[in-house]
């Protein structure tokens, strides 16, 4: 039995209209980006032919990590997603910090694919020393986008899954004719370290799987459909990575390690000529760009909730006059991810990201253990059980742990440079008396 002091209370009822295949198909469509049109040469390069052994590394993690999500969402049903879960257990300035490795993780994501991107169109017109253009012009015209309102900024949102799945596709069923057996042979297992640093920069290609889990009110049986439709769509998800990468390593060998810009365009000309090159360019293109223009109709807003909450100066929150937008925030948030993209590589940012998603997710995970071991639930209402409980919050810890070995010195600071900037507002919010959540 749940006491009052342990639950949450009750909201409307929702239509619980969403299936077992339906939720597949989204966390599907939400986690495959643009990461894997430029991440297999990463992982080339830091674990040779061995790479899929980190594909598969990185679903295990994401794995465990969408199972403790799936649990937590089915207990708090606050707004706020995976900062709600962290302070409802650990208080307000963890869940603060919380909220702030959100926004971190998305602005430095951001960047990253905007910086893979510019390098994407440099190679698809064949023009050098166009990626800072290309990169100014693109955050110029979608903060012009955005500034002028929510609809004219979801409309770019909206790009077709087929647009970035047709060519990765046809690369596999086609490529696969053409794989140079030798190419594939794993003649030497990376060591735990050089894997682990292979993980931290290919799971930007797994992230955001949560995201799809957000609806959680609208899923029809969630303790059935949940588990299930996570397994469809991880095992989807993998199964899919690991034939884009074989494909690109059986075509390429050691020259997919070098191909950074463009590795799947490359392999695709070896044997498509022209056509082949510029399909997964277009491609590659069409995904990273909807992820961006996505993101930055959201990320801003976070900034704007920060003022909101007295965390930043009062007119980071201003709202303009005519369009109705947050567009002090808009303009902030654009400018510091414009210049992110144009001073960093994909590679470094993903990073970051990926550091900052991390913690998040273990913090996710101590949270799910701690609201399993104190009971609270929505009130009437049967939480998702994980299976293995609470071990699986444990093994999250342990395998995300793990992969933090490899960030180095000069990625922490600037992680703690940013959690302690972010300390520093929410102490000056809290002496001055203003809301801190």
């Amino acid at each position: 039995m749940t006491s009052p002091a342990t639950s949450t209370p009750r909201g409307p009822s929702l239509v619980r209209a969403v299936g077992v295949w339906a939720l597949a198909a989204s966390i599907f469509n939400v986690t495959v980006g643009g990461g894997i049109f430029r991440l297999p040469a990463s992982a080339a390069a830091a674990a040779g032919a061995a790479a899929p052994l980190v594909y598969l590394i990185c679903a295990a993690v994401m794995g465990f990590v969408v199972l403790c999500f799936a649990e937590a969402g089915s207990r708090i049903t606050l707004t706020g997603g995976p900062y709600a879960y962290v302070e409802a257990v650990f208080g307000r300035y963890v869940g603060f910090l919380a909220g702030v490795l959100l926004w971190m993780l998305g602005t430095t994501a951001v960047a990253g694919v905007s910086s893979a991107f510019a390098e994407g169109v440099g190679a698809l017109v064949g023009i050098e020393g166009i990626r800072v253009p290309v990169i100014v012009t693109m955050f110029v015209l979608l903060a012009i986008i955005n500034l002028r309102g929510v609809e004219q900024g979801t409309k770019l949102i909206v790009v077709a899954s087929i647009a970035k799945l047709l060519p990765l596709l046809a690369f596999v069923a086609i490529g696969v004719f053409f794989i140079q057996p030798d190419n594939i042979a794993i003649r030497e297992v990376p060591s735990p370290s050089s894997l682990a640093r292979a993980a931290i920069v290919l799971v930007f290609a797994f992230s955001g799987v949560e995201t799809a889990l957000v609806p959680s009110g609208e899923i029809r049986d969630p303790a059935r459909t949940v588990p299930r439709a996570l397994a469809i769509a991880m095992i989807g998800v993998t199964l899919l990575y690991l034939a884009v990468h074989v494909v690109a390593a059986g075509l390429l060998g050691d020259k997919l390690a070098t191909s950074t810009a463009a590795p799947l365009a490359f392999a695709a000309e070896s044997f498509l000529g022209t056509p082949g090159r510029l399909l997964l360019l277009v491609g590659a293109s069409i995904s990273m760009f909807g992820y961006v223009s996505g993101m930055t109709l959201a990320v801003p807003r976070a900034l704007f909730r920060f003022a909101e909450d007295g965390l930043l100066p009062k007119a980071v929150g201003a709202i303009h006059p005519t369009y109705r937008t947050p567009h002090v925030a808009i303009i902030i948030q654009t400018t510091l991810v414009c210049a992110l993209a144009v001073f960093n590589s994909f590679e470094q940012l993903a990073v970051i990201s990926n550091l900052a998603a991390l913690l998040l997710y273990a913090g996710c995970a101590a949270a799910t253990f701690m609201l399993r071991q104190r009971g609270i639930r929505q009130e009437g209402a049967v939480p998702f059980a994980v299976p293995g409980g609470p071990l699986v919050p444990i093994i999250t810890i342990g395998l995300i742990a793990w992969l933090l070995t490899s960030i180095t010195q000069a990625e922490w600071t600037v992680l703690l440079i940013t959690l302690g900037v972010a300390t520093g507002f929410y102490v000056v919010a809290a002496r001055t008396g203003k809301p801190t959540t």
